[in-house]
């Protein structure tokens, strides 16, 4: 298997350019539904959490402490754009967060609950926005660019989709990336 279609099983993200009621709200039952998919998918595991998804990536722990600390991250921005004028954000080092002995040493447990919290919250506020809210933005220092929130929806339905997929991909490896 190449190694782009390990690093991205379900293909790289690119922004939409069309939006419709249908689609958003595909993007929005992807992310509410993501804490339980991912649970599902990690619930048995013990030994198997060590598993990597490719050569030199994260193994199926750091898979999903990374999500609680993305998805808290963008839950912040999600706030931030609603409540402030003119907002910037900058970008983490994620990989480094992914070596923190918060990601490496502590059960995942920890980081479902995070998701199943947040994601209640945060599809609760998404699903209250309007369409002026939707179209809401910040401005990425990292990327530099200017994203709408209803982009931000599509970026986080990836996301989830994205990261089962690599925990599916690690559980099928057996460890044969370790």
């Amino acid at each position: 298997m190449k190694l782009d279609k390990l690093k991205y099983p379900v293909g790289k993200f690119s922004f939409p350019t069309d939006f419709n009621d249908d689609i958003l709200a595909e993007w929005i039952a992807l992310i509410e539904q993501f804490p339980d998919t991912l649970k599902n998918e990690v619930v048995t595991l013990k030994e198997e959490l060590d598993w990597r998804y490719r050569p030199e990536g994260w193994n199926i722990r750091q898979v999903v402490h990374h999500c609680a600390d993305s998805h808290m991250n963008a839950f912040c921005r999600f706030k931030l754009t609603l409540t402030e004028d003119s907002l910037e954000v900058k970008g983490y080092f994620e990989d480094r967060w992914a070596e923190l002995a918060d990601t490496t040493d502590t059960p995942i447990d920890w980081s479902l609950d995070i998701l199943s919290g947040l994601h209640s919250r945060w599809i609760t506020l998404i699903k209250s926005l309007n369409e002026d809210e939707l179209l809401k933005t910040y401005y990425h220092s990292e990327y530099k660019k200017t994203f709408e929130l209803r982009q931000v929806i599509a970026l986080y339905a990836w996301h989830c989709r994205h990261h089962v997929a690599h925990v599916v991909q690690a559980k099928n490896s057996q460890g044969e990336y370790n």
